[in-house]
């Protein structure tokens, strides 16, 4: 599995549950990558038809292959309402590196529910370069281009 970071940028949503009755609904969405947790801002009054253009970045670092949306609307008197979720699979992101923004189905009880849009960018970890290992190269810590890592050198003198 790739390692690097994973920027994740929410930037709408349509079509959702608006079950508030006398007010529209506030939504907001929980982004979760396995232990790693992020909140949108609330879009307060956007009803079924949430703009948020925001952005947020996890750490890949393990096998977990999902990114989790649940879209909820914030309530100030009582328990927030969940409105659904998305499940986005990361394997294409991971590989391609670059989704562009791509609508995802969202859910509730088996049942569609609405759209929520996103775009992905996957940025792998830079791996170390490890130098000082004379891989190609001669017996005085030249590589294969000449150039010394210092090292020892065999002495042409015999004692």
């Amino acid at each position: 599995m790739p390692r690097g970071t994973l920027e994740v940028v929410l930037v709408s949503a349509k079509g959702l549950e608006d079950n508030d009755f006398l007010s529209s609904v506030d939504p907001y969405v929980i982004l979760t990558y396995r232990a790693q947790e992020h909140k949108s801002t609330v879009q307060e009054g956007a009803g079924s038809n949430p703009q948020w253009n925001e952005s947020f970045l996890f750490t890949i670092s393990d096998s977990a292959s999902e990114l989790n949306l649940r879209i909820m609307d914030k309530d100030k008197f009582s328990k927030d309402d969940f409105l659904g979720e998305a499940t986005i699979p990361l394997d294409a992101v991971l590989e391609e590196g670059t989704f562009p923004e791509t609508a995802y189905n969202v859910v509730k009880d088996q049942e569609f529910c609405g759209e929520i849009k996103v775009a992905l960018t996957f940025t792998p970890e830079r791996v170390a370069d490890h130098q000082g290992y004379n891989v190609e190269g001669d017996s005085y810590g030249h590589n294969a281009e000449g150039e010394s890592y210092g090292g020892w050198r065999e002495s042409s003198r015999e004692f």
